[in-house]
């Protein structure tokens, strides 16, 4: 049963990258020159975001994956964060997912992340490193370059 379960799963994941594949192909490879991003998570991050022009400036497409805090301001008073659950679930899943997974066998990485631990904890420190990784993902869609970690990390 499970056997037959990982290949229907199989098909269905060789499918979806064939689609992939010929919808938007230029993307698809880009973001797999991120390491740890492998076909899942960027078929996500591409089927999530749409087209990356609908995006006015990198603020706006951190703030649709859930990687910045909202402020709530009224009158010019600031009342703090909330209106957690405002934009996209899934792409803030997956560039956590990427966050953690580039952190893997990577030496750079990981004294980035030892860095930022020295001013807050591990896990706003993963957020931070998730919120630069999609950064990162908006410049390179934008102007079709590859992933470069000296400009990631320096």
């Amino acid at each position: 049963l499970i056997s037959d379960i990982n290949a229907q799963l199989s098909k269905i994941e060789w499918y979806i990258e064939k689609q992939a594949k010929q919808h938007n192909p230029v993307d698809f490879h880009l973001l797999k020159s991120i390491p740890g991003v492998g076909q899942i998570l960027a078929l996500t991050i591409i089927y999530e975001i749409g087209d990356i022009a609908r995006f006015e400036s990198v603020q706006k497409f951190a703030s649709y994956c859930r990687l910045v805090k909202c402020k709530a301001e009224s009158a010019g008073k600031s009342y703090g964060t909330q209106g957690n659950k405002i934009g996209n679930q899934h792409l803030k899943w997956a560039f956590s997912e990427a966050a953690v997974l580039y952190l893997r066998g990577n030496e750079k990485a990981q004294q980035y992340l030892v860095k930022l631990q020295k001013k807050m904890s591990k896990a706003k420190a993963l957020s931070a490193l998730a919120h630069k990784l999609g950064r990162c993902v908006y410049f390179m869609l934008k102007n079709k370059k590859v992933f470069d970690e000296t400009r990631l990390l320096g």
